[in-house]
């Protein structure tokens, strides 16, 4: 394990915190974003927490990042950055709360209060605030899907077919696939944080935050909407694999009339002789 020091003297400019989800690109190898804000921070595992003159932010690297107390005009500046210099897109997910210290690790009504001032609860209350929105990414991807394609049941319901090509339908049945398959490889992300195994002392406050967010619930929620995603791509196997069928089915009524065609008119020219 490696021996980091985190400083505990931070002073913030306020008690915002901020939370932008940036897209898996943030962080990775194709990613142009400027390296010397990692260098200026401390790396701890999956999370970068860098300080600056009016607070710290933490960089995940699945594209999340969490600002403490960072002033207005420094977030839009770092925002600025990370936009314009990895040509992500400008839509993002983001969320705003308070934070504040007492005796106690609590959240109510959108304010997180900490019992100290260690970094380390703080990237453990980070963990869970990102973890829940890269969550909601999913949950948006996954009702988006199902919204697209959600006339497909109500067509067969309705008529007893899909009135579309099979190109159409392996068009359809490719990106049902993409989506599921994109959640579920990152479904990692939603499990408890390896930091935790090292240090086990600031799960509880993790723990907080994660019920106040219900992580679980809507992960639960999310497989449910999964295991629908899946079922419409069962559907649409079964219906493709039912109109190939039936397909072959003509071919063979065809060509049997094409024999018994053939056969009666070779009867009649035997008769006509």
């Amino acid at each position: 394990m490696n021996n980091i020091k985190i400083s505990n003297s931070i002073a913030f400019s306020h008690d915002r915190l901020s939370i932008y989800n940036f897209g898996d690109d943030f962080l990775s190898e194709k990613s142009s974003i400027d390296k010397k804000l990692l260098e200026r921070g401390i790396r701890y595992r999956d999370a970068v927490q860098v300080i600056v003159p009016t607070g710290e932010y933490w960089l995940f690297d699945y594209g999340v990042v969490v600002f403490w107390g960072v002033d207005e005009d420094e977030r839009q500046a770092l925002i600025h950055r990370i936009i314009h210099e990895n040509t992500l897109p400008i839509e993002r997910i983001e969320e705003h709360l308070r934070f504040s210290f007492s005796n106690d690790v609590k959240i109510n009504k959108d304010t997180i209060t900490l019992n100290n001032h260690d970094p380390l609860t703080r990237l453990a209350v980070s963990h869970a605030l990102a973890q829940s929105s890269k969550l909601a990414e999913f949950e948006l991807q996954a009702q988006n899907t199902i919204m697209d394609y959600s006339h497909i049941p109500e067509a067969l319901a309705n008529y007893g077919k899909i009135s579309i090509t099979r190109k159409e339908v392996a068009k359809i049945r490719g990106t049902l696939f993409s989506t599921k398959s994109a959640i579920i490889l990152h479904y990692g992300l939603l499990d408890t944080p390896d930091f935790f195994w090292e240090y086990p002392e600031y799960e509880s406050a993790y723990n907080q935050v994660a019920r106040y967010m219900e992580i679980h619930q809507r992960v639960d929620l999310l497989s449910k909407k999964l295991a629908t995603i899946h079922e419409l791509f069962e559907m649409l196997a079964d219906e493709q694999k039912h109109q190939h069928s039936s397909f072959l089915e003509w071919i063979i009524i065809v060509l049997i009339a094409i024999e018994i065609v053939i056969f009666f008119a070779e009867k009649l020219e035997e008769l006509l002789l």
